[in-house]
């Protein structure tokens, strides 16, 4: 059969458009509400408390002591919350099975507890979970001639698109999950997931979501660059390659505490060890740090910078394995950067613009495994589509050294682990 003969006409796709675009705006107001509920319970743990109690909320020990009492709450939650805090966000990837309402309220609890307490984990993974298990109750309800992995590639697009603050990422990770796998032109599959990611997109950039311009400097390539941003960018891939060598072991080693509460609390306890070492600015999801590490970039020598890439990478670890409900994009791009200003700092004759994208690019695509995500966090970052043409060059070495690197991720029997996996038991 044709491309011609299987494509739907504009009126077709129009329809598909009108809902998703619903799931657009919804999915940003999602996002919106539990970064607000987030952040009153941020504030009452590291301002509100510390002011009653005359105490510096600023401190390495308060820090270790929230992250402590965040794991056995993010604990219970696993233990007694109906569906148990969704899907182990250390063993599915973004697109993962849908799942029932019953399940939803416990997965944002172990969300928000985990990004007001500091955790090394980012929004996406649980987020994502919310929007796709509300998004297939809604369209099986009205619309239940649209198969379930469309109705999720919609709303995990409308979701990338509000977290990210544009469609294009949506349509890198989708075209890479879509593309060849089923009949039809790409365009005529992507059509209502890039009308979600862009609603979601801009609406939440209109209720005032955080955006991600880091004020770098304008960069201009050199051809010595070519040689520099691989060299960044491939070492950054390599110390990322230690720690996705370390997640399933240090998955397994949890598990073997038993229950949910176990596992959390010393999770947590481990989190407060590592806030000890590296301070504030290794803890939470890394979105308001990175902007923090850049804006005093000047402060921070060679050893304090290896000593935050180690700590964070660290804790991304600790934080997957134990239990807690997150993604590991958002850290992975702070530890980028702070591995490209440590490259800056120990060779200054790089430009910092190119040495920060470098480093966000090797140690993304070490910890999320994938190229176009990797290439995108690194532009995002820098804010100049100038260093891509570079960059599209300096990642070819570095997926030489992640070829055989596993990917961070635990495979466990019966539990999908990809976005494929995910569509055949979604149908």
């Amino acid at each position: 059969m044709s491309e011609t003969t299987t494509s739907p006409g504009p009126a077709a796709l129009a329809r598909a458009g009108m809902p998703a675009a619903v799931v657009g705006v919804v999915s940003a107001l999602i996002l919106f509400g539990v970064d607000e509920v987030a952040e009153v319970l941020h504030h009452v743990w590291w301002d509100l408390l510390p002011e009653t109690f005359g105490i510096d909320g600023g401190g390495r020990w308060w820090a270790a002591v929230i992250l402590t009492i965040t794991g056995a709450l993010v604990g219970l939650t696993l233990w007694k919350a109906p569906g148990h805090g969704g899907h182990d966000t250390a063993t599915v990837d973004l697109v993962s099975p849908p799942l029932p309402l019953r399940a939803l309220p416990g997965v944002a609890v172990a969300l928000i507890l985990g990004l007001a307490g500091g955790v090394s984990l980012g929004p996406e993974g649980p987020i994502i979970m919310i929007a796709t298990g509300l998004t297939v109750i809604a369209y099986r309800r009205f619309l239940p001639d649209v198969p379930v992995p469309a109705v999720l590639m919609i709303s995990t697009a409308a979701m990338l698109g509000a977290m990210l603050g544009t469609p294009v990422a949506s349509a890198l990770v989708l075209t890479s999950v879509m593309g060849g796998a089923q009949p039809g032109q790409l365009w005529d599959r992507l059509f209502a997931p890039l009308v979600a990611a862009g609603t979601g997109a801009v609406t939440y950039h209109l209720l005032g979501g955080t955006g991600w311009d880091m004020g770098l400097p304008d960069y201009e390539p050199a051809w010595i660059d070519l040689l520099t941003a691989a060299v960044v960018a491939t070492a950054g891939a390599a110390v990322g390659a230690v720690a996705a060598y370390a997640f399933t072991p240090a998955y397994r080693l949890s598990r073997r505490l038993g229950h949910p509460v176990l596992y959390a609390t010393v999770g947590g306890a481990l989190l407060g060890v590592l806030a000890l070492i590296g301070g504030q600015i290794t803890m939470f999801k890394g979105a308001e740090q990175t902007a923090e590490i850049l804006a005093d970039k000047d402060s921070y020598g060679v050893g304090a910078l290896v000593v935050i890439v180690l700590v964070k990478l660290t804790a991304i670890v600790i934080s997957g394995a134990s239990g807690f409900r997150g993604g590991r994009i958002f850290p992975a791009m702070f530890t980028g950067v702070a591995f490209g200003l440590l490259a800056h700092a120990a060779l200054p004759e790089i430009p910092l613009t190119l040495a920060v994208a470098a480093g966000v690019m090797g140690v993304l695509f070490a910890v999320g495994r994938d190229g176009w995500i990797a290439l995108f966090g690194a532009v995002l970052i820098c804010g100049s589509v100038a260093v891509l043409p570079i960059l599209c060059i300096a990642v070819l070495p570095v997926w030489l050294v992640l070829t055989r690197v596993p990917h961070m991720l635990v495979h466990e029997h019966g539990t999908p682990a990809a976005p494929a996996a995910a569509e055949e038991g979604a149908r």
